[in-house]
């Protein structure tokens, strides 16, 4: 079947998966996924999505240590609305990055039904024209045959 995915549906899927983290219905939520390299290479990629893994420094234990960073407007409203489009784009890389390796495999796929095909017709080929060859072979032996039965007659 053919799909073309658009940021609908990872916007459908992050406004099912952010408001239940919000209501602490699960702790972790991780993205499970297969990440395309090439026609036959995808290697499976798993992303936590919530809580978001820290960025940048770690967090130090020693307040004098920790940084303080002033946003405008405030960091609460920032995140309100990066979040959702940061995990929108997470999981609509995810659905591409899926749907390149299923076509890449389908590609591989007919790609090699394509060459035993070849293969096939070639073997048969050869089977056919050794059969129409060895009857034509037969046909001429009798013709011989019966030219000099005639001829000896």
């Amino acid at each position: 079947m053919f799909k073309i995915f658009d940021m609908s549906l990872a916007v459908e899927i992050s406004n099912d998966i952010i408001p239940s983290f919000l209501k602490e219905e699960y702790d972790e939520l991780y993205l499970v996924y297969n990440e395309f390299k090439n026609v036959s290479i995808h290697r499976p990629v798993v992303v936590r999505l919530f809580p978001l893994p820290s960025i940048g420094q770690e967090e130090a234990t020693d307040p004098e240590k920790r940084i303080d960073y002033i946003y405008e407007p405030s960091d609460e409203v920032l995140l309100d609305r990066i979040l959702p489009m940061y995990v929108r784009v997470l999981i609509y890389r995810a659905l591409l990055e899926t749907y390149a390796g299923e076509n890449g495999a389908r590609m591989a796929a007919m790609d090699n039904a394509t060459r035993n095909c070849e293969e096939l017709i070639g073997s048969l080929s050869l089977q056919y024209n050794k059969a129409r060859q060895g009857a034509i072979t037969a046909e001429l032996m009798d013709i011989v045959g019966g030219t000099e039965a005639l001829s000896k007659g």
